[in-house]
């Protein structure tokens, strides 16, 4: 070889090294085997369990250990029996639940059910901002717990999974309660959901153009009735035509054209997820005063401060109050009606969730090596790490990226 070759395959090597190399791939842990507790719910009226006995069975045999409570599905329709034969501990304590290592419910938990938690322990649940104060946040970061709210979990998309769903159970609910509602039996105005040959059909205003509103909006077309949407977002509006595969009216928020449908409306849905700050009326209570004697209002945004001036928060138990002739229906976990159907939806979410962390090492792993779970986690090891929830409360937030960058 001359020379020259010896020098060109010098130089090209040289120059070889100025790109960037090829380098081993960060690996997580090897699988870990979690154990999770499944407390039963003590808030009132919650009947919602977020696992089902058959993500058990594949938990379990996939090395995990899962308590469940005693007691803790039965208001879902799920026994102890069928946790026990899916591979389930069946616990008759709430302390030896909140013992595990993570803890899923759906509720919250109560600041005593926190304190009997471990230190550095993972909690999934929801947070439910409109419910909480400073000293839940506190009792949360004194414990050091890695804190994953429901609402906030995003998936690989940027979705939310647990919103969606609920909102779908929610939105194919509310015209069941409307057709109940609307009848004799329930001193409503005496009409058919839809119409018959002959017969006007009923006519269905909703506020809203989001997922709630997709399925309510299908449900009353099933039904036949008539469907008014109402947003401000055209986009939104313009997917749910999509979406519903038919024309249907839509408008944008114009008061005086609102006020007349209203007026007009046999059923009135408030279905408006509000993304920034506090909730705002779109419905006054003078709109409310103009509707048919007899019609029916369901304010499915309650749990926000509701978007309907007449709106107060009620319960499964006095789910209805009648003002300006009006039946007002505003419970905030619709889906707890349907709890078994809720429950399915819930667990068919995390059983994939649950399993990936145990491949990763863990949620303390899984959190750093897969980034769309960042966004669900509120709180980590004595931090605020949700920056909206700081404000709203007046606390210290750090961005869970840094925790995540000092680990490189």
């Amino acid at each position: 070889m001359n020379e020259s070759s010896k020098s060109g395959f010098a130089k090209l090597a040289q120059e070889q090294t100025l790109y960037p190399q090829e380098a081993p791939a960060k690996i997580s842990k090897k699988h870990q085997s979690m154990q999770i507790g499944v407390p039963q719910e003590i808030a009132d009226q919650e009947k919602r369990m977020p696992i089902k006995p058959s993500s058990v069975g594949v938990l379990v045999a996939n090395g995990h250990e899962v308590l469940v409570e005693s007691g803790a599905g039965e208001s879902a329709n799920f026994s102890d029996d069928e946790y026990s034969e899916a591979g389930a501990q069946i616990a008759y304590s709430a302390k030896e639940v909140f013992e595990c290592r993570t803890v899923l419910k759906v509720e919250p938990p109560t600041i005593k059910e926190i304190e009997m938690m471990k230190p550095g322990s993972t909690l999934i649940s929801a947070f439910q901002a409109g419910k909480q104060n400073t000293k839940y946040l506190e009792a949360i970061n004194k414990k050091k717990l890695i804190a994953i709210g429901y609402e906030f979990i995003e998936d690989k998309v940027g979705g939310l999974p647990l919103v969606r769903a609920m909102s779908e159970v929610a939105g194919s609910t509310v015209m069941i309660i409307a057709a109940e509602y609307l009848s004799s039996a329930n001193n409503g105005r005496g009409v058919i959901l839809g119409g018959i040959t002959g017969v006007p059909p009923t006519r269905v205003v909703i506020i809203g153009a989001g997922t709630v509103a997709e399925f309510a909006a299908r449900a009353a077309l099933g039904h036949g009735a008539e469907v008014r949407v109402f947003d401000n977002q055209i986009y939104k509006m313009r997917r749910l035509k999509h979406s519903l595969g038919q024309e249907i009216y839509t408008s944008t928020y114009d008061e005086a054209l609102l006020k007349k449908e209203v007026q007009e409306a046999d059923v009135l849905i408030g279905a408006v997820r509000f993304e920034k700050g506090k909730s705002k009326m779109l419905v006054t209570e003078d709109m409310v005063m103009s509707m048919k004697p007899g019609s029916v209002i369901i304010d499915v945004s309650i749990d926000h401060g509701g978007c309907i001036e007449t709106s107060e928060l009620t319960n499964h138990k006095k789910p209805v109050f009648v003002k300006h002739d009006v039946t007002h229906y505003c419970v905030p976990n619709i889906a707890s009606r349907v709890a078994r159907t809720a429950s399915l939806a819930i667990s068919n979410i995390f059983t994939p969730i649950l399993l990936e962390a145990g491949d990763c090492g863990g949620f303390d792993e899984m959190i750093y090596t897969h980034r769309w779970l960042q966004k669900g986690v509120y709180s980590y090891k004595g931090t605020l790490t949700n920056l909206a929830l700081a404000k709203r409360f007046n606390l210290a937030f750090k961005d869970i990226s840094l925790f995540m960058a000092a680990r490189i």
